[in-house]
């Protein structure tokens, strides 16, 4: 996970270039200020009492904080990590952070701070204060801000300082620049870690239906390398008109074509947060490809799912499609359909075998169904997945 603390004095711009990190990085952002703010205008018991320490420039208590925020801070398989905006603020809540991640077995990446001297703070949170309506926007008040954050929240700074994790970023420029090099400093500081899924099951299983689902719900990049041949072939490739012959019998292309499409998918999505595979690996050699195009990226397979489903219904299934323009030539021939599920079991099943002795996640997913009872299983497990790894 990404997991970032944006840390700087009131008036900063932490919440200006929040959004744009959360943007960019696809981030669950948190910003105790926010919350706090919705706490009071929602006029909880929580709300009152923060309200008449906010409104003299103090620092909300820690116990109320962890409430918020215990709130919000949750694993969240659609989003790459959590931004925190305005926390932690004092080295007791450095601590609490640091329980809080590991609750979801996870650690901060890093805590960017933005640098701003007070003169120049000062005529920001004066100016905000013509048109914000906030209570805390006076000079008193900030004067006061100010000054609780040189005694409490500097240390922060050297707490993180000392792990490695805290990078000071001129606060001071426009927009973009600072923007420039916060982002800079997180590429420069991230080692990315993927969330890999491999899709497996009978022909007819559903794998490409529901691995693109899968994939687009959860910004991962799917890769089925028989729509990737496919395509090869429709362009008249060299790889595709290596790849027909086979592709025309419903057989296994040569390894060496795979390789090839998945190092360039692989290429293509350098920011990828991770990648479904359908239908690859489908033999214990491919299974030791993936593994070592993976591990150069330092990465391995996360999850490994297959979905179950009868041969019967499978055969119904390729019957069906051969009558739609997702046909393949194989979904006409009864004979190519049989081999087809006879390669699954003597090739493919040796595969799940494989992952299960690495202790990869993997489950047996019901394939039977309408695609979307399927896919709220197919979820469920990839949740689990994604818990038991973060």
């Amino acid at each position: 996970m990404l997991n970032i603390a944006l840390f700087g004095p009131p008036g900063a711009g932490k919440g200006t270039q929040s959004k744009l990190l959360q943007e960019k990085y696809n981030l669950t952002y948190i910003s105790t200020g926010d919350i706090l703010r919705e706490e009071i205008a929602s006029g909880t018991e929580i709300g009152k009492e923060a309200k008449k320490i906010i409104d003299k420039g103090g620092l909300v208590p820690d116990e109320i904080i962890v409430q918020i925020i215990e709130k919000k801070v949750t694993v969240n398989l659609e989003t790459r990590g959590i931004l925190f905006d305005g926390f932690p603020r004092t080295i007791v809540q450095c601590y609490i952070l640091e329980g809080l991640l590991l609750k979801m077995n996870t650690t901060l990446t890093c805590m960017l701070s933005l640098e701003v001297p007070n003169d120049e703070l000062m005529k920001r949170m004066l100016e905000r204060g013509k048109t914000s309506g906030r209570a805390d926007d006076n000079e008193d008040v900030i004067k006061f801000r100010l000054q609780e954050y040189e005694n409490k929240t500097k240390p922060v700074a050297e707490f993180y300082s000392e792990k490695g994790k805290y990078f000071p970023i001129n606060g001071v420029g426009s927009v973009d620049d600072i923007f420039g090099q916060l982002t800079k400093t997180i590429e420069n500081t991230f080692t990315h870690d993927y969330f890999n899924v491999v899709l497996l099951g009978k022909p007819g299983s559903g794998k490409g239906t529901q691995g693109d689902i899968l994939a687009k719900k959860n910004n991962l990049i799917y890769i089925s390398t028989g729509k990737l041949l496919r395509r090869e072939i429709a362009a008249n490739t060299a790889m595709g008109k290596i790849a027909k012959p086979f592709m025309d019998k419903g057989e296994i292309a040569p390894d060496e074509l795979a390789i090839k499409l998945i190092e360039r998918e692989i290429q293509k999505n350098p920011s990828a947060q991770g990648f479904v595979f359908k239908g690859f690996p489908r033999t214990i050699v491919q299974a030791y490809i993936l593994d070592g195009l993976l591990r150069r990226l330092d990465t391995s397979i996360s999850c490994m799912i297959n979905l179950r489903l009868s041969t019967l219904d499978s055969i119904k299934r390729l019957h069906e499609r051969s009558k739609t323009e997702r046909s393949r030539t194989y979904d006409h021939n009864m004979e190519m359909i049989l081999n087809r599920l006879d390669e699954y079991e003597k090739k493919t099943k040796p595969v799940i075998d494989y992952y299960k002795r690495q202790n990869t996640y993997f489950s047996d997913v019901d394939g039977a169904g309408t695609k979307e009872e399927v896919y709220d299983r197919l979820e469920e497990t990839v949740k689990k997945a994604y818990k038991k790894k973060y």
